[in-house]
């Protein structure tokens, strides 16, 4: 005899609450993708930190 017997409310619940696992774990695989993507075709990118950078200054002046 079992303990406790799963009701079918739970059984929808359970499908339900897949579906929406799958969605999320698809949503995070589509984020983590177009991440990946984006850092790889910027290449090197220098962060802002309030100091003069001369790799943009010497563009600037054309040299």
């Amino acid at each position: 005899m079992a303990l406790k017997v799963e009701h079918e409310l739970h059984k929808r619940r359970f499908g339900r609450n897949l579906g929406v696992g799958l969605l999320l774990v698809g949503f995070v695989a589509i984020v983590f993708g177009l991440t990946v993507v984006k850092v790889q075709n910027t290449g090197f990118v220098e962060g802002y930190d309030h100091v003069a950078r001369p790799a943009l200054i010497d563009q600037a002046e054309g040299n």
